[in-house]
């Protein structure tokens, strides 16, 4: 029997070998990225996650693996973290307080978010320390009492389950923004905000990244030029609020996009600087969520404002009363039939608490297009179901590409 021998490869055949190996490896690095969301091996990662402040929140519920479930976001005032030029921007304060509130909605049967802000000066009923706060009150006073706190009287107010917590500082939101490299954001017109610090000087897509992310974040006396004239966003804090969710949306597009060892390294050691997280929020949550939306289209995420109104209360000054049936139907629309019946809902405008009202069909809002001109009482109004909270003003930044 004949003896079969293989020739020795040729030069230029170890050399495809190598490429082909190289490609293997290189392909094998990036899933592990991937689906490690922020990057390196599992066990380093795990070790940065444990470095992230931990908080117990009470009365959380659950998260069911598959099943939509709800994080409440806080932005803390907090200047822990800052220091020179941006600590002096900001300003000192004493204590902190949660001018942000948003409950994000994640559904992985959908592949779909959606973010509920509600405005600081919203009324609602108090369920912890009402002897110094009072029956009701704001929604951020009970912030100073704890995050527990806060995510109870979202629960008995509005019969939101809370399931996770995520609470960041203005420390952790430049720490957070300048390891994924800015944000890109695109400004209709240069704008300003002489309280927060915001100054651009230039209209179009551009990164904005550490204090003016965070000027981005905070204005609430926005202004914009145009026509040879400083104009005056007179919304407040619903112009904050819309600029935060487009905020959001920048970061989502941009955090997505990190394959980078090093950029992600800097990412996890910068996390725990000012972002604490519920004690029952673990890695493995976080790699489901990345390995689940990795491939989400921020502009698919759906923002709204808790519909309220205006009212004055001679003890508390310039307040917000929840205003129905729209809130309810808001939140049918966002949370359906996880929604719970809420123990102690919010005041109405008799500062009286109020069982929400039953909500069987789908709410529409009439507008009146903008631009037209005023015209008599007997013109017709266009009735549609877009809802008005997720209308951004045309001179706010909207997240963009750069070329």
């Amino acid at each position: 029997m004949s003896e079969t021998t293989n020739s020795a490869p040729t030069r230029s055949e170890l050399r495809s070998q190598q490429r082909k190996r190289k490609v293997i490896i290189s392909a094998i690095v990036a899933a592990v990225l991937l689906v490690g969301a922020v990057g390196g091996s599992y066990l380093y990662v795990q070790w940065r996650f444990n470095a992230i402040p931990k908080i117990t929140v009470n009365n959380e519920v659950a998260q069911i693996s598959g099943e939509p479930f709800n994080i409440l976001e806080i932005g803390s005032d907090s200047r822990v973290g800052l220091s020179g030029a941006v600590a002096a921007q900001a300003g000192a304060v004493s204590g902190q307080r949660s001018d942000v509130v948003k409950i994000m909605h994640i559904d992985p049967k959908k592949n779909s978010i959606s973010v509920l802000s509600i405005p600081r000066d919203t009324l609602i009923s108090i369920i912890d320390n009402q002897a110094l706060h009072g029956e009701f009150n704001r929604i951020n006073v009970n912030y100073g009492d704890g995050v527990s706190a806060v995510a109870n009287a979202i629960t008995a107010n509005f019969g939101i389950p809370i399931n996770h917590v995520i609470e960041v500082s203005f420390g952790g939101l430049i720490n957070s923004v300048v390891a994924i490299g800015g944000v890109y954001l695109d400004f209709p017109f240069p704008s300003r905000d002489s309280y927060s610090g915001l100054h651009i000087t230039a209209s179009g897509c551009q990164l904005v990244t550490g204090a003016q992310a965070l000027a981005v974040a905070r204005s609430r006396h926005f202004e914009y030029f145009q026509n040879n004239q400083w104009l005056y966003d007179g919304t407040s804090d619903y112009g904050r609020i819309y600029r935060q969710n487009n905020f959001i949306k920048a970061m989502i597009n941009r955090a997505k996009k990190i394959y980078n060892p090093l950029k992600l390294n800097s990412l996890l050691s910068s996390i725990p600087a000012g972002v604490t997280l519920d004690s029952k929020f673990t890695l493995n949550n976080l790699v489901a969520l990345a390995v689940k939306f990795h491939k989400f289209d921020a502009s698919a995420m759906t923002s709204y404002t808790l519909p309220v109104a205006g009212t004055v209360n001679e003890n508390l000054g310039d307040v917000l009363i929840v205003k129905q049936p729209d809130a309810q139907a808001l939140l049918q629309k966002i949370f359906g039939n996880t929604l719970i019946t809420p123990t102690n809902p919010p005041p109405n405008s008799l500062f009286v608490s109020t069982p929400p009202p039953v909500v069987t069909t789908t709410t529409t809002t009439t507008i009146i297009p903008p631009k037209h001109k005023k015209h008599s009482s007997s013109t017709s109004t266009t009735t549609t179901t877009i809802d008005p909270t997720q209308v951004m003003p045309y001179f706010d930044p909207i997240p963009c590409s750069p070329k």
